[in-house]
């Protein structure tokens, strides 16, 4: 299916791995200009760079200014924005355990960087009448889980954010979108030091069989891949769902029981 998507000007957010690097793949895929933004590339974003079709911008969206550095550098017209950066330490020393700072870096990463995005591309979009953003959310959302509190806050305030301007700008002909993943197969879960590794030496359970309590949870069994997420990302940045604005979909094997 033809989702309309070539030539258009997309900048994604957390870009050099995992669930933004499979959205910056699928973009390229589908003939969109895109602007990758990330502290630091990795092989596979620059393999994607010397195919065309994909820039790097080297930025840190935790700080302030990195939002309009990285709108700045993608030019004046910008149709798509994915705000994907963000991270979920485990806590294991429960709730008394997180310090302010912690807590500070947790909102920062998971919902400032992406009201920052927001303010800065906004103007542009409605400049033109039109646009799309999508804000990679999660289930922990509305799933609270002690062992990231301060990641499952965050995202909270993420989607009650994207919803709120979905209101404010859907009159104007932009749409603004969340999607909520449940554990995906990236470097969040399973590297050295992602919530698998973490819980495991905090438990003394294997790191395998963290990951497969944490898949035995879903209904299908298993994590979501990138790549799966990748494409409700791509059809909700996509005119395929123009009259689609403020909603949340859930790729989460059926994590979620309720609605």
């Amino acid at each position: 299916m033809d989702l309309g998507l070539k030539g258009r000007v997309a900048v994604v957010t957390g870009a050099s791995r995992g669930i933004g690097l499979a959205i910056v793949r699928a973009l390229a895929a589908e003939g969109a200009q895109v602007v990758a933004g990330a502290r630091h590339s990795s092989d596979e974003l620059d393999a994607l760079i010397e195919r065309g079709g994909v820039r790097l911008v080297r930025v840190d969206l935790a700080e302030a200014e990195g939002a309009g550095r990285l709108v700045a550098a993608a030019g004046d017209r910008i149709d798509v924005l994915v705000n994907n950066v963000g991270a979920a330490p485990a806590r294991t020393g429960g709730f008394l355990g997180v310090t302010d700072e912690q807590w500070q870096q947790a909102m920062n990463l998971n919902f400032f960087t992406a009201v920052r995005a927001t303010r800065e591309v906004l103007p542009l979009m409605l400049a033109r009448g039109s646009g799309s953003i999508v804000n990679v959310c999660s289930v922990n959302a509305v799933f609270p889980d002690p062992m990231v509190i301060d990641y499952c806050a965050g995202k909270a305030a993420l989607a009650n954010f994207s919803k709120g301007v979905s209101k404010e700008v859907g009159g104007r002909g932009i749409r603004v979108n969340t999607v909520s993943p449940g554990p995906v197969e990236t470097d969040l879960w399973l590297a050295d030091d992602g919530v698998a590794a973490t819980l495991s030496r905090a438990t003394g359970m294997a790191p395998e069989a963290v990951r497969a309590q944490a898949a035995g949870a879903t209904v299908t069994g298993r994590f979501s891949k990138p790549a799966e997420v990748a494409d409700v990302v791509l059809m909700l940045a996509s005119d395929r769902t123009g009259n689609v604005t403020g909603a949340d979909i859930t790729i989460d094997g059926g994590f979620l029981t309720t609605w």
